[in-house]
């Protein structure tokens, strides 16, 4: 399996695929990285935080994250770089260095996309608190992505995004590559 470089952004939040996240960038060496990916049209890595903060020294990011593409950036009232952030592909770091700039950059090969597999029946109780959960969402803040209900890999990841759950969970879930397995990871947590 080939290896590629991605910069790493580690945060005590785990972002899964399809999920937004906000994230304000006020650090040199990830106000740099936010241009390198404006310039080359790239994303870059967010892993969880295993030790370590989030600002100052470089922390020590999880095996597991999630590719982040910017979706729409702002200027806030207090000056700081916001961004708009959307999960896309998994992916497994091998190593990592830390670059002169502090900035945690990883050896990574990606993971194999979800399949489209539909729901097992003894899933479909998941559809339904899925479906339950985007309703009053939907109600809150209207324009959720099209859920799609039959889709196994789908409602994994939704419902790991919308659960109560603790981040560590979610990287358990996020490391799960088969969508039933999540799926009945999900059921045990529920």
């Amino acid at each position: 399996m080939a290896t590629e470089t991605l910069p790493l952004f580690p945060l005590h939040t785990v972002l899964l695929p399809g999920a937004a996240l906000q994230l304000r960038v006020f650090e040199r060496r990830y106000l740099d990285l936010v241009r390198d990916c404006g310039r080359n049209g790239s994303g870059f890595g967010i892993c969880l935080i295993l030790d370590g903060n989030e600002v100052g020294t470089p922390a020590t990011p999880a095996a597991f994250g999630t590719e982040a593409v910017i979706e729409d950036f702002d200027i806030g009232d207090d000056g700081l770089l916001s961004l708009r952030l959307r999960g896309r592909r998994r992916f497994h770091v091998l190593r990592t260095r830390v670059r002169d700039n502090g900035l945690v950059v990883g050896e990574i090969e990606w993971r194999d996309a979800d399949t489209d597999d539909e729901v097992r029946p003894e899933h479909g109780l998941l559809a339904t608190v899925l479906e339950k959960l985007i309703e009053q969402i939907d109600q809150q803040a209207p324009g959720l992505a099209p859920a799609q209900l039959d889709n196994a890999a789908w409602i994994g990841w939704r419902l790991a995004e919308l659960l109560p759950i603790s981040a560590t969970q979610r990287l358990s879930l996020l490391q799960e590559d088969d969508p039933h397995a999540r799926l009945d990871r999900l059921l045990a947590l529920i």
